[in-house]
């Protein structure tokens, strides 16, 4: 088996096995689990990045939502990766849609000011990469909360009438 071939199964099972045993429970693991992961994609060529991008932006999107603001701000620093970028842009019509809506919701509500000034950083790079793409992911944001809003006040007119119905039967 050649070299190239090793390595090319060696990434993508190490990467899958960082995920697999990704720490839920401590931040500090899991900036360090970040920082393991950079190292390894800087060793990771285009065709094995794709293998696991999926599941790995999955976690990412993840830790750009942790309210721990070391684990944000390290998810957010693989974006000052030159290769990692590289990758991220060669994939974005995979990668963005699956971190567009923790990008947002840390630009809403991240209670940290440097994951917020990162966040806008890294959605400005999507944005200038495609800007059709980041209006199509921003416009499906936008209906799926309208859509969540709208079921919200369902809820709330429901409980509302069981509400008024249970006042007038006890």
């Amino acid at each position: 088996m050649k070299e190239e071939h090793k390595l090319f199964l060696l990434a993508d099972t190490v990467i899958r096995g960082l995920l697999k045993y990704w720490p839920v429970t401590n931040c500090q693991k899991e900036v360090l689990f970040l920082g393991e992961l950079e190292e390894v994609l800087e060793a990771t060529q285009a065709a094995e990045f794709q293998r696991c991008m999926v599941p790995l932006f999955r976690q990412v999107a993840r830790c750009l939502n942790s309210s721990h603001f070391q684990v944000a701000e390290r998810a957010l620093f693989l974006w000052n990766n030159e290769h990692i970028v590289s990758l991220i842009a060669q994939n974005r019509n995979v990668i963005l849609p699956i971190i567009f809506e923790a990008l947002e919701k840390n630009i809403q509500s991240h209670w940290n000011q440097a994951v917020h000034g990162l966040t806008v950083n890294v959605r400005k790079m999507f944005l200038e990469m495609d800007v059709e793409l980041f209006e199509e992911c921003q416009r499906q944001y936008a209906e799926k909360e309208a859509r969540a809003k709208e079921l919200e006040e369902q809820r709330q007119l429901t409980w509302q009438r069981l509400a008024a119905a249970a006042a007038q039967g006890g």
